[in-house]
């Protein structure tokens, strides 16, 4: 039973190599690739841990009543119905474990909700089926807007990946705190990147917020998680992170 417990925490806790897309028969988180994904797999962590020792003291507690009081030990059942300091500990632990794991759980949550000191913003349009994102400019009037569209599987170059890769990725600079702006033109979809700890409903009629900084350039991969039609499954996002003097370079080629 130790031993189930053991491989039941390694294939959680062994992550793969690659941060950007998920990977064939992938069981675990993509690496963390900002800070939001890294307190959400640090709880996880901390509530597999709780849930496996839990799991593994059933078991063996269940074993030992099953073998300490079975019949041919038992011939005669015990008859006891109370037992003030066993009904104390059943009461007490479980409210230890749920402030475990509350407190941190809140924290979480409220760290989730706003950026803090956000740096840059991108309004985030869900349509059926592709993406809409403006970038906020000087002139209020005129923001740099466009449409991101899944490249079709006929359409993939080497080093593409099928289902994943866009027409115009979204460019973000390294180290910086972005805050998204998630709403939708028709039903509901939903903004979601793993790797980044995102996932935010795009609801018609309504703004969503959340928020991302990464560290890593590279390019991190995500889809729509709520059904939202025929082409649910057909309308990914792509976030680009470069330099920061890229992105002021890619700033003046859309004419600010």
């Amino acid at each position: 039973m130790h031993f189930f417990c053991l491989i039941l925490i390694l294939i959680f806790f062994t992550s793969p190599l690659v941060a950007s897309h998920p990977e064939p028969w992938q069981m675990t988180f993509q690496p963390a690739a900002s800070p939001m994904m890294e307190e959400i797999v640090s709880m996880h962590h901390l509530l597999l841990t709780i849930i496996s020792a839990i799991a593994c003291f059933v078991v063996l507690l269940l074993g030992y009543v099953i073998y300490r009081f079975r019949a041919k030990k038992n011939l005669i059942p015990s008859k006891t119905s109370h037992h003030v300091v066993l009904e104390i500990i059943w009461t007490l632990v479980p409210v230890i474990i749920l402030v475990i794991i509350g407190i941190p759980s809140i924290k979480l949550l409220f760290a989730l909700d706003k950026p803090q000191d956000a740096q840059m913003t991108i309004k985030v349009i869900g349509r059926q089926w592709y993406w809409s994102y403006e970038y906020p400019t000087n002139d209020p009037a005129k923001p740099i807007a466009f449409d991101s569209y899944m490249v079709e599987e006929k359409d993939l170059k080497p080093g593409m990946y099928r289902l994943l890769e866009v027409d115009n990725r979204v460019i973000v600079p390294v180290d910086t705190t972005v805050r998204i702006l998630v709403t939708s033109s028709d039903v509901l979809h939903s903004f979601a990147v793993p790797s980044l700890g995102i996932k935010k409903d795009a609801v018609p009629g309504r703004i969503n917020e959340t928020w991302f900084r990464i560290a890593k350039e590279g390019v991190y991969y995500g889809q729509c998680s709520e059904l939202c039609g025929v082409r649910h499954g057909f309308m990914p996002i792509a976030i680009h992170v470069v330099s920061k003097e890229q992105y002021d370079e890619w700033l003046k080629s859309k004419g600010t």
